[in-house]
């Protein structure tokens, strides 16, 4: 891969999956020419001059055009029901990460689309975003059986696709939910009390700036724990605020 200077997409092509990008260790960036019946993908300096084209070819609206369905290396795949990628706008400016499936989501194909889904939509809608306006994933992309917690080394097994799906979003903002989900994507050990309202940045290889983050309490938490939503309405303001401070 490393020897390519592009690589022709036909037009044709609905499904490109994000292992691939992950793998090719040389796709730091890319730039996008449309051309006649097909689509040129060179490898070149992303930024946000070109965020936008790329975005539109690369994770087109349909969001089962990405796919991870070929993947067979992570165990949990054989006892789930369906993989559930992502759901909402891959153009969004906040991207939304979670733990992994329920049992909901695993029926519907769907990431949180349960009681924890349905609490997810009224704090976001509170700040003046829908599944239009963000992006939402998870860190597995197949439900644990039992809703277990997941095991490190099946985190371990889709971090890189977690990885290059934040890399090819490349949200303004990056919203961990959860303690598992902010210490994967953190790489650090605090709980979630602890890291939750205050900001950090996620920065990998790929990148060529780094991206805001605030850890988020999960949804099903504070269903369990209905004490914290005062704090996360805190949390919210300030995502809100991080919006209206960043250029769009």
């Amino acid at each position: 891969c490393s020897s390519l200077a592009s690589v022709d997409i036909p037009s044709s092509v609905t499904s490109i999956s994000p292992y691939a990008f992950y793998s090719c260790s040389s796709l730091a960036s890319v730039d996008v020419n449309v051309l006649a019946g097909s689509t040129t993908v060179s490898l070149a300096r992303w930024d946000k001059e070109v965020k936008k084209k790329v975005k539109e070819i690369v994770i087109p609206n349909s969001i089962t055009s990405i796919s991870v369905r070929a993947f067979e290396g992570c165990t949990l795949k054989k006892t789930a029901t369906n993989t559930v990628f992502a759901d909402g706008n891959p153009q969004a400016r906040i991207m939304f990460v979670g733990e992994a499936p329920g049992a909901d989501e695993d029926r519907q194909g769907k990431p949180f689309v349960g009681a924890s889904g349905k609490l997810f939509n009224k704090m976001v809608n509170s700040i003046g975003l829908d599944r239009n306006s963000l992006y939402i994933t998870n860190i597995l992309f197949w439900r644990p059986p039992g809703n277990r917690n997941p095991a490190s080394s099946e985190i371990a097994v889709c971090l890189p696709f977690l990885e290059r799906h934040i890399e090819l979003v490349n949200p303004d903002i990056l919203v961990p939910l959860g303690g598992p989900a902010a210490k994967t994507i953190l790489g650090v050990q605090e709980g979630i009390t602890r890291l939750r309202g205050q900001w950090h940045t996620y920065q990998s290889k790929n990148l060529l700036t780094p991206i805001a983050t605030i850890p988020f309490f999960h949804p099903a938490y504070l269903l369990r724990s209905p004490g914290h939503k005062r704090k996360t309405w805190q949390d919210l303001i300030s995502i809100k605020d991080k919006l209206l401070e960043l250029p769009d």
